[in-house]
């Protein structure tokens, strides 16, 4: 009987072929029909360093990367160490006999294979011991030899010449062979594929970047940083080939300059950084709030603070998102919550940005940024563009409105004229009669620099204006679960996968939960959480870091409710068990009656 889904981890070091086995594999399958989501967390080393590629497949689509390894291959000692305590009671051990001896266990079942021997002895191209590898996972749950070759002639390896392809495809054939008459027990292992076609194998990164090229994006700027350089080096390559360009800025000071000042300039534009670089920025964004120009910032989340762990998972970002600043700016946060997500909310991001003339930041993270998934192609008839408001030309007029009237002169254009939702035309430089000074320093509806107390309360208030129509326009929340439950869960970013699996697993045990995950989550969307509040005895708020960023951001909403905080804050995502294990002790502490509401008491274990 064919099982519903399979975890491997595939372990080493950087460099000996650990990304490219487990990228290899995901592609394979993904052609095969199945669904697939990885994991990969590489060393903050430069060179060498522990890393690992986990790769989950099944029949049905795939929310989480796996609490626990089904099959573990080890290239080395330090991966063996590293890894064996994730390999579940019952798993496969596969390693290089060439490499490491690991003692016997009861607990798991292991098989030295000899990929270095196979690929030096053999072959003869001790490089190709990865895809002696490949073809040892791919014999373990019974994906045909024959998708690996497709994809290996379809591949760089192709362009090295017939020597080196014969040789690679020889080795994956190896490895399968070897799996298949020396390991009894891959048949436990056989996941049925599912068959879906019209489906792409991205990462969140390359999805964020592909949202952008739909959203218009023209401009790029950006300096290189840990999880966020895959945007822009997938956008290096496709801008150019639709009008567009990358700069690679000397830091993320200069970089979002650049996006501010190619934006003024009627292009839309975006960056993308960490949480580092999103510091440097703040000053910045600050200028894009009060000069009123649209702009859009990927925060690739990680641990830190400070440099931090550069390579590790965390949602320690939130607060300087929204509260990053001096004074008081409006800015909108938004955050996808899978890899498909990744792409939609950053087409929400551009169009947020565009129809009311300010800052966007997108809360991706480390998990959604490394992730690759194998999803349906992004419906580009969906796909709907929002402009900015820009000024227009006109011959003649009356004096009045944001037209430029031919008698009266170009004074007559207000840049920042108060408009009953606060957003004002934008004249792209150039425009006959739209010249205007875009300043950091308050100005009045002509853009002249103004310190009237009378004049700053207005544009204050205008300014802040907008934030009411990004609240109507917000995007849709994600729900899963039953709508009646009263245990609820108010989560964001990657963290609702885990716990929407969780809820799955509950379901079976005839316990009914629900959650919510706002993609808006600055301004904070009430319409969509106040209906959730509504009937929950329990809510908990799961998210990785320490303090609760987004607990406390609904507690300045929400004064009275008890939100029952959940987190982990190690560098790693939640596991499904952790979620599951807080149901259980809130439930047998928790009476089962009485509702939660907006207003009222929560029971908070």
């Amino acid at each position: 009987m064919a099982r519903e889904d399979l975890v491997i981890r595939i372990a080493g070091e950087a460099g000996e072929g650990v990304l490219i086995t487990g990228q290899m594999v995901t592609q394979a399958t993904a052609r095969a029909g199945y669904y697939v989501l990885t994991d990969s967390v590489p060393p903050a080393e430069i060179k060498g360093g522990y890393s690992f590629y986990q790769i989950r497949l099944g029949e049905h689509r795939l929310r989480a990367r796996g609490d626990t390894v089904d099959v573990l291959l080890a290239f080395n000692q330090e991966a063996f160490d590293n890894s064996i305590e994730h390999l579940r009671s019952g798993g496969i051990l596969i390693f290089d006999s060439a490499e490491l001896s690991p003692p016997e266990s009861d607990r798991y079942r292991s098989y030295a294979v000899p990929l270095t021997d196979i690929a030096k002895n053999e072959v003869e191209l001790t490089l190709a011991k990865n895809m002696v590898a490949v073809g040892v996972v791919a014999g373990l749950f019974g994906l045909e030899a024959s998708h690996v070759h497709r994809l290996l002639r379809e591949s760089k390896l192709a362009k090295k010449g017939e020597d080196i392809l014969n040789k690679n495809l020889k080795a994956v054939d190896l490895g399968y062979k070897y799996v298949q008459e020396r390991v009894a027990e891959r048949g436990t292992l056989a996941v049925r594929p599912s068959k879906l076609e019209g489906r792409v194998v991205l990462s969140g990164n390359h999805a964020v970047a592909l949202g952008a090229l739909a959203a218009g994006c023209r401009r790029y700027a950006g300096y290189p940083i840990t999880p966020a350089t895959d945007i822009m080096e997938l956008l290096a390559d496709e801008l150019p080939r639709v009008g567009g360009a990358v700069i690679q800025a000397e830091d993320e000071i200069a970089a979002i300059g650049m996006v501010l000042g190619a934006s003024y300039a009627g292009q839309k534009s975006m960056t993308a950084t960490s949480g580092p670089g999103l510091s440097l920025m703040t000053e910045m964004l600050g200028l894009a709030s009060m000069a009123e120009i649209p702009t859009v910032v990927i925060d690739c989340q990680r641990a830190g603070p400070s440099t931090g762990m550069p390579t590790r998972h965390e949602q320690g970002d939130l607060n300087i998102a929204v509260y990053g600043a001096h004074g008081e700016v409006q800015r909108v946060v938004l955050a996808p919550t899978s890899v498909m997500d990744c792409f939609w909310t950053t087409v929400d991001a551009f169009n947020l940005a565009e129809e009311f003339q300010l800052p966007v930041i997108v809360l991706q993270d480390t998990v959604l940024a490394v992730r690759t998934e194998s999803i349906p192609k992004p419906d580009l008839s969906r796909v709907k563009i929002v402009n900015r408001r820009t000024f227009a030309y006109r011959e003649t007029g009356d004096g009045k409105g944001p037209g430029y009237d031919a008698a009266s002169g170009p004074e007559h254009y207000l840049r920042y004229e108060i408009t009953p939702d606060g957003v004002s035309p934008m004249a792209i430089p150039g425009t006959p009669g739209g010249a205007y000074v875009a300043t950091g320093l308050e100005h009045t509806q002509a853009a002249n620099t103004s310190s009237d107390a009378r004049n700053h309360s207005a544009m204050t208030e205008k300014r802040f204006k907008k934030l009411e129509g990004v609240l109507a326009r917000a995007p849709d929340a994600h729900e899963h679960g039953d709508p009646s439950a009263d245990i609820g869960f108010l989560t964001w970013g990657s963290t609702l996968g885990v716990v929407a699996e969780a809820i799955d697993r509950l379901a079976a045990q005839g316990i009914k939960a629900h959650a919510l995950a706002p993609r808006l989550v600055w301004p904070l969307p009430t319409q969509q959480i106040d209906p959730f509040l509504e009937n929950k005895r329990v809510v908990i708020v799961p998210e990785v870091n320490y303090t609760g960023q987004f607990a406390q951001l609904l507690k300045t909403h929400y004064p009275n409710v008890e939100f029952t905080r959940l987190n982990v804050y190690g560098g790693q995502p939640f596991s499904v068990a952790r979620v599951l294990e807080a149901v259980t002790s809130l439930t047998a502490s928790s009476p089962p009656n009485g509702a939660l509401g907006r207003k009222g008491a929560a029971v908070h274990a």
